[in-house]
């Protein structure tokens, strides 16, 4: 088995069938990992139908009671991607922000140019944000300058969700001392990756801001974000962390 996109959901039935068909209808063979938090909009029905239909195969889903965070969500599509020996892992939204098409860019990336981990980028190339207000886009953009000051990673989009894995970087990775839920969470799996010296490159994207459905940000989330970067900083300093092995 070679490539799982995990996609955590929370009340996207406006989206969620459109964009399996949209990773399924990609020139090269995906498996697709819905994970959904209790959606009582009837998210997992729509995925169960698929499943039960031409996805058989392909389409899988983890159905978990209420909203339990999204980092939560990854770490356990992540655990279920290692033991069923995917080689590439890609985290991807389900609202259309990231474009299925991109999926194979981040692919050749870790599959044929080297990369351990590779980003969807909305800075690496100036600002690429479709649809935002302009407030958000500065509060993402210098937030991002931010955390790459305070942890030292040369890092243009430190809080996308937008990524591929070799499946030995979420070995390798402790995934139960990753502790953040939010968009820290993002934050953390890079700068862990990071610190065991894995190859991170990052590949401009286009983010387009979500078209049907709500937005699952809040100022809770950013917060978290903000001083989980001291955190993070903090605890490095004392953490002896697992290193890449080269074979």
């Amino acid at each position: 088995m070679e490539r799982l996109v995990i996609i955590p959901t929370y009340n996207e039935k406006e989206n969620v069938e459109a964009i399996i068909r949209a990773v399924m209808g990609l020139p090269i063979d995906f498996h697709v990992l819905i994970i959904d938090d209790g959606s009582p909009d009837g998210t997992a029905h729509i995925v169960k139908r698929l499943m039960a239909g031409e996805f058989k195969d392909r389409l899988f889903l983890i159905e978990r009671s209420g909203k339990l965070g999204l980092g939560t969500a990854y770490i356990c599509g992540f655990k279920w991607a290692i033991e069923h020996k995917y080689d590439y892992i890609f985290e991807m939204d389900a609202d259309f922000s990231h474009n299925p098409q991109d999926l194979l860019k981040l692919y050749d990336a870790c599959a044929n140019k080297g990369a351990d981990v590779a980003i969807g980028s909305r800075y690496i190339n100036g600002v690429n944000v479709v649809n935002w207000p302009m407030g958000r886009v500065l509060m993402s953009y210098f937030a991002s300058m931010y955390v790459r000051t305070v942890l030292g990673v040369d890092i243009r989009d430190t809080t996308a969700g937008f990524k591929c894995y070799r499946r030995q970087v979420l070995e390798t990775i402790e995934l139960d001392k990753i502790r953040f839920k939010g968009y820290a969470f993002q934050i953390e799996m890079k700068f862990t990756a990071y610190k065991c010296g894995f190859n991170i490159v990052e590949v401009p994207i286009v983010f387009v801001n979500r078209v049907l459905g709500t937005s699952k940000m809040s100022g809770g989330i950013f917060s978290e974000a903000l001083l989980g970067v001291f955190q993070l900083k903090w605890s490095s300093l004392w953490r002896k962390y697992p290193k890449k092995v080269t074979y």
